[in-house]
């Protein structure tokens, strides 16, 4: 495994506390078992909007849950089995009335995490056709714009004239 040492990031920046220990995050995570299902399509659909689009198919909108906490979103796909689904691998592919002779469609549940960024918001999700998508918009309040600082300068006096 490689180790990166972000402490120069610590000692010569104010506030990136955040962002380092996101990047260790990712490097700690990266060695292990990536999840690559459901498949995902991240979007910018305008300057301050995007767009996670996940296929899920075969999943009905009431056992799909969205949930921001923090800055993490949490989409989760709760696939109650169907009958007899747990047992059909164990013989020799009969499920009920069924007889798989391959599987390839997933009957599983899923749990995807997406880290948000400062400001992100999300406004919405929407079912259709199998795929969910979830869009968010960047709102940055006006505290947190950039403004202008005027400087002070002590006032000159001029020698009064006597």
């Amino acid at each position: 495994m490689n180790t990166f040492d972000f402490s120069p990031l610590f000692r010569s920046g104010v506030g990136f506390d955040r962002l380092a220990h996101l990047a260790e995050a990712t490097l700690r995570h990266s060695g292990e078992q990536a999840i690559n299902w459901p498949p995902y399509n991240i979007e910018k659909t305008g300057e301050d909007s995007y767009a996670i689009t996940l296929a899920v198919a075969g999943f009905p909108e009431n056992d799909l849950d969205v949930e921001v906490r923090d800055d993490l979103l949490v989409v989760r796909g709760n696939r109650s089995p169907l009958a007899g689904d747990a047992d059909a691998a164990q013989n020799n592919g009969y499920q009920g009335d069924r007889r798989y002779l391959h599987r390839g469609i997933a009957f599983r549940s899923f749990a995807r995490h997406f880290q948000l960024a400062d400001h992100m918001t999300v406004t919405g999700a929407h079912l259709e056709n199998g795929l969910l998508t979830i869009t968010l918009v960047r709102e940055v309040p006006e505290a947190s714009k950039p403004r202008h600082i005027a400087i002070a300068t002590a006032a000159k006096t001029l020698p009064s004239a006597a």
